[in-house]
């Protein structure tokens, strides 16, 4: 679990970055959940957003991610959150 200060660091890191992935009409399905799966492992640290034809809001899709692909989530705004899990192996994020 995240503190509360390591959860405002990681939203701080994350206003720079980019969305990368999307939640869509298919909703959250295996390729999805294998594409943040890899996506946690490269970079930790992910941004990600919900399409208008999703039947998913970003946080009922947040919490499902984070649970298959064992993250945190770190915040949810409007249509994009943002996700964490921590890489042991590569130490990309010191919180």
């Amino acid at each position: 679990m995240l503190t509360s200060k390591q959860r405002a660091s990681l939203r701080g890191l994350a206003n720079s970055i980019d969305t990368i992935l999307q939640v869509g009409k298919s909703s959250v399905g295996e390729t999805l959940i294998k594409q943040v799966d890899d996506a946690l492992t490269a970079r930790e640290l992910i941004k990600m957003r919900v399409l208008p034809n999703c039947e998913l809001t970003a946080r009922e899709a947040a919490d499902m991610l984070a649970e298959k692909t064992n993250a945190q989530v770190v915040q949810v705004i409007g249509t994009r959150f943002v996700l964490y899990r921590n890489n042991p192996e590569k130490k990309g994020i010191e919180l």
